[in-house]
């Protein structure tokens, strides 16, 4: 690039003798620089004179002299003004407006000391004298990785090309359920469907665990569908209770923590931008061809950067896979219990007496009616007991309970009509609570 510059400017100095008449902008044009440049170069070799070859070389930007020193009582009034803004000013002043009050003192002004115009040294002083608050910075702890096909994250991922229906489209119209392994970053399936709710969730996963055999541990985040009120730290959800049945440890995330199902997220990123906003599928059959492509593509073919693949395709650095066990054939449909050990779930007593657990109503008592009452569930002796304060209103058999084994497909069936009455449940209590919302605004 210099030497391009330097052949410029050589030509330049050659058209300033041969043509001395020209005008800036004719010498612009057949150098081919703009005219402030070639205002610069022709003053600058107009007054080295033409036989001067180091004039055609360029120069420092760095200062010929110094920068004049802050004096300390200069340094003092900016940092007093820092602390103390004056003229009643409430907030706290920035360079800028340090510098405005700077000049505007005449005692300052009087005693010859140098005041600063440049922000830049304002700012530099505040900050050498501790009065620029910096964040702490975060220390970035190294995720313990699980081990291959130990636990599995899942996330839905709107497929914001597609609907289901040409004439509207809806947020969450079509959508992928994705399950990636956290030990390998596989992309385990990533089956689509037009209504992924509560109920079909389940059904979906049945699939892929039929499939690929059933992880130790399966991680998602509080998405109502999974969890069913969205804190995650209600009456457990339907797929809560479905995955303790069937042995997985399911694990719910914080609330806005997506660093908590990290490689689930890392995948949808790459499945939008290199899926997604390329292939533009329209409607199901055509995410569901896509995704197949993209699978086949995200675990042999595609480079992988994280620690665990080194570079490479996932599949390609776990060639062998750890088999995992299939769905047991018989379930217990209450075994869920025994994970609710010391778990209280607070609820308001209705004008009815009554309070609801998933979609149980429990009768507490009329006279009870508004308070506020903490639902303790006793796995041993298979009840819930009501407690306001340290008293214990009322003990009453926990409902719902089975206590029989049942077939898997059985146990599907139910669950999923569970899921289905939760579902409708809690939409039906968002609903009322937007509606009041909206009367007090």
């Amino acid at each position: 690039m210099e030497e391009q510059w330097l052949a410029d400017r050589a030509y330049l100095r050659e058209l300033l003798q041969k043509y001395p008449e020209w005008t800036n902008q004719e010498y612009a044009i057949n150098v081919g620089r703009s005219v402030s440049w070639v205002k610069v170069w022709k003053k600058r070799l107009i007054a080295a004179g033409f036989d001067d070859d180091t004039a055609l070389q360029s120069r420092s930007r760095a200062r010929l002299t110094p920068p004049p020193k802050i004096a300390e009582p200069v340094v003092e009034a900016i940092l007093q003004i820092r602390d103390e803004p004056p003229n009643n000013l409430r907030r706290v002043p920035g360079p800028l407006t340090i510098i405005y009050f700077l000049h505007e003192d005449e005692e300052l002004k009087q005693s010859g000391h140098h005041l600063p115009t440049s922000p830049a040294t304002v700012w530099r002083i505040l900050d050498d004298n501790q009065r620029i608050v910096r964040p702490k910075k975060i220390e970035h702890e190294p995720i313990e990785r699980a081990e291959p096909m130990e636990e599995w994250q899942i996330d839905f991922k709107d497929v914001t090309t597609a609907t289901s229906d040409p004439e509207q489209r809806r947020s969450h119209d079509i959508e992928t359920l994705d399950v990636v392994d956290a030990g390998t970053s596989i992309l385990v399936a990533n089956p689509a469907h037009n209504q992924f709710n509560a109920e079909t969730v389940i059904e979906t996963l049945v699939e892929v665990f039929n499939e690929y055999g059933k992880p130790q541990k399966v991680r998602f985040d509080r998405d109502p569908r999974f969890v069913g009120a969205w804190t995650g730290r209600d009456f457990p959800s339907a797929l809560v209770r479905f995955l303790y049945c069937i042995g997985i440890e399911p694990i719910v995330c914080p609330a806005h923590r997506p660093d908590k199902n990290p490689f689930v997220e890392r995948l949808h990123r790459a499945y939008d931008h290199e899926c997604l906003q390329i292939d533009r599928p329209a409607n199901l059959a055509a995410v569901n061809e896509v995704n197949a492509v993209f699978k086949q593509h995200y675990n042999y073919e595609r480079p992988h950067q994280g620690s665990s693949c080194g570079n490479r395709p996932p599949r390609v650095a776990f060639p062998e896979l750890p088999e995992l066990p299939k769905l047991p054939d018989v379930i217990d449909p209450d075994a869920w219990l025994r994970f609710a050990t010391g778990r209280y779930y607070k609820r308001k007593v209705t004008t009815k007496g009554t309070v609801q657990l998933s979609n149980m109503s429990y009768y507490i008592g009329i006279d009870h009616a508004g308070k506020q009452v903490s639902m303790l569930i006793e796995p041993n002796s298979r009840l819930v007991q009501a407690i306001h304060g340290s008293e214990v209103l009322k003990s009453i058999p926990l409902k719902g309970l089975h206590q029989r084994r049942m077939s898997l497909d059985d146990y599907v069936t139910l669950i999923c009509q569970e899921a289905n009455t939760e579902f409708k449940i809690n939409r039906v209590a968002i609903q009322q609570k937007l509606k009041r919302r909206r009367a007090h605004q």
